[in-house]
């Protein structure tokens, strides 16, 4: 179990940065590469985080900080915080399927960072730089080989991107306004269906009730899949 201090505060929040970082940036990048460079002139077609940081303070900076002392304060290792990349209404109206690709685009950054921090801990657990703790939680899946100080340096920075990457992608994924995954079905809409379906999910009210549902079900998502996807981590150690 990693507590929770100054130390692993710093590293999940520089963890928190640029995972955050990335999936904006994954949007930005799609969408300039379909047609609209709204986020470009913006800056946020860039993994620095400066350009997201100016765009989203409050989101990046004060409530990140904020929600981990509070968490610390109670012995919980948690982070919360927000960012956005801006696009042109009027192109994803004209162009859904693009604007659909474009959401998708940031959950799949964070995918690709859950594949490679999965790569280096199956690396290590080869190697026995690494082995499976006897209990997992988040950030803590993976645990050093041993009494080594850069083992468990390791351990830590990879369990925090593994688990915080998965964590939001899956609630990018969740298919109610305001999260990318609200786009999946224009998918299967024609071009008039889909621009009513757009005109609905950018409807404020709609989206303040699908952040609703979705902080109340997703600790029930979450938890199986972590565990699910530790498994996999691991053949023959079975968590539950």
């Amino acid at each position: 179990m990693i507590k929770p201090d100054l130390t692993s505060g710093l590293m999940l929040y520089f963890i928190f940065l640029y995972s955050t970082v990335l999936h904006e940036a994954g949007h930005a990048w799609a969408a300039l590469r379909l047609g609209d460079n709204t986020a470009y002139k913006g800056g946020q077609v860039s993994l620095d985080p400066i350009p997201h940081i100016k765009r989203e303070p409050i989101g990046m900076l004060l409530v990140p900080i904020i929600s981990f002392f509070l968490n610390m304060e109670r012995g919980a290792l948690w982070i919360m915080g927000w960012a956005s990349a801006p696009y042109d209404p009027h192109w994803a109206l004209q162009y859904p399927r693009r604007c659909a690709w474009m959401a998708m685009a940031g959950p799949a950054g964070n995918l690709l960072l859950v594949l490679v921090s999965a790569f280096f801990i199956r690396l290590g657990y080869q190697m026995e730089f690494f082995t499976s703790p006897d209990k997992i939680s988040f950030g803590s899946i993976v645990a050093a080989a041993g009494e080594n100080r850069l083992a468990e340096f390791f351990a830590m920075l990879l369990g925090m991107t593994f688990s915080l990457n998965l964590l939001l992608m899956l609630f990018n994924l969740l298919p109610v306004p305001p999260f990318d995954g609200s786009a999946i079905p224009i998918f299967f809409m024609s071009d008039r269906t889909a621009e009513k379906y757009l005109h609905t999910i950018w409807n404020p009210n709609f989206q303040i009730f699908g952040v609703i549902i979705a902080y109340n079900v997703f600790g029930y998502i979450f938890t199986p899949a972590l565990i699910f996807a530790v498994n996999l981590l691991y053949p023959g150690v079975t968590y539950g």
